[in-house]
């Protein structure tokens, strides 16, 4: 199955303020933010079960939070910088400052 990514285009603000309004997803930005990909075990805190995860990572890669791969048995994490950067300029690095 491949995962959807939407285009840099299709990001909608709505969309990553929603992704960006659970706790858990929030967490998950603070550490991907400074660029690292990282599996999605390795992001994944032990008191949460792997099918709300799976939850979790859906809401915040069709969102156009983070870039989703394959890599063997794991998936790779990282976050969308560039893209989030270009269509709403400043707005990781406020969310980050306030973090």
């Amino acid at each position: 199955m491949i995962p959807n990514h939407p285009e840099p285009e299709q990001i909608l603000l709505e969309n990553v303020l929603f992704a960006l309004g659970n706790p858990l997803r929030l967490s998950i930005l603070r550490l991907i933010a400074d660029g690292s990909e990282l599996s999605c075990n390795a992001l994944r805190p032990q008191e949460v079960a792997k099918s709300t995860m799976t939850h979790h990572w859906r809401v915040l890669r069709d969102s156009g939070v983070i870039w989703q791969r394959p890599q063997g048995r794991e998936n790779m994490i990282s976050l969308r910088k560039e893209d989030l950067d270009a269509r709403f300029p400043g707005l990781l690095n406020t969310l980050l400052q306030v973090m």
